[in-house]
């Protein structure tokens, strides 16, 4: 997948930076396993705490405190940010519950939310993955992945490319 994410950006002359919160920079070290992947990915932020998110990325105190830093809007305020942060063409924010502590009722183990900005705009996601630590951290890497693919060609993931 990160093979064909990469081509992608590549033929689209796209660039590319990543905030990284229960994923701890899985996204981009598989794009880094790719030869030549510094010709689209210019950096990203593995912003775990809170503080990061606010003083690194740019995320507004007032949105983690009303929403929490697990919801949609803290998601797509960091790909917002990282965008900015960098200049980049696209911009990607991962935030969620990997486990197996954090989680409650409304947010369980397992909830990521994924979201993505550029210039058409941005979108953001919402999953519930099933399985331990690990499995969390790829399915959601994985499906980070596949939003990057299908916004790249103008599709939402509802769409089939």
């Amino acid at each position: 997948m990160e093979t064909t994410v990469g081509q992608d950006l590549l033929n689209k002359k796209l660039s590319l930076a990543l905030a990284e919160s229960c994923t701890g920079g899985l996204i981009t070290s598989r794009l880094t396993d790719i030869p030549g992947s510094s010709n689209y990915l210019c950096g990203s932020i593995v912003c775990y705490s809170n503080e990061v998110k606010i003083q690194q990325i740019g995320v507004d105190r007032d949105i983690i405190r009303e929403h929490g830093a697990v919801s949609q809007e803290t998601a797509i305020a960091m790909a917002i940010g990282i965008r900015q942060k960098f200049k980049t063409s696209i911009g990607v924010g991962v935030t969620g519950i990997a486990g197996p502590g954090g989680a409650t009722s409304e947010k369980p183990v397992g909830l990521v939310y994924l979201a993505i900005d550029g210039p058409s705009g941005h979108q953001c996601y919402k999953h519930q993955f099933i399985g331990h630590r690990t499995e969390i951290k790829f399915r959601a890497s994985q499906a980070a992945l596949d939003m990057i693919r299908h916004y790249v060609h103008g599709l939402t993931l509802q769409e089939d490319i």
